[in-house]
């Protein structure tokens, strides 16, 4: 008897002893940079010179362009506004190593 619910119980625990748990974790934290575009390249990157440095942006699938009082930009506007010289600051979510821009906000209205 001992012998059948010993089988039984090892029957039933035996799929679980070598299930295996996968588990994917990432962390995305937002925040903001500033500093005076160096280099712009539409829809690729972007480098600020920034208080510690130039520091390099990738931009995200969708990015906004706003004036400080918030005001959105149009196509047009942001290539004449955006460019190298200009004073902004980026809106950025942070995934792995990468800083994937989504709002660039210029210093002038």
């Amino acid at each position: 008897m001992k012998k059948v619910i010993l089988s039984i119980a090892l029957a039933v625990a035996a799929p679980f002893a070598w299930a295996q748990v996968s588990e994917t974790t990432s962390t995305k934290t937002t925040t903001e940079g500033s500093g005076t575009i160096t280099e712009w390249a539409p829809g690729s990157t972007i480098v600020l010179k920034e208080s510690t440095g130039p520091r390099h942006y990738r931009f995200g699938k969708h990015v906004t362009y706003v004036t400080r009082s918030g005001r959105e930009l149009d196509e047009s506007t942001v290539r004449t506004r955006v460019r190298v010289g200009a004073p902004v600051r980026v809106h950025y979510a942070t995934e792995g190593n990468d800083m994937l821009v989504d709002r660039v906000i210029l210093d002038e209205d």
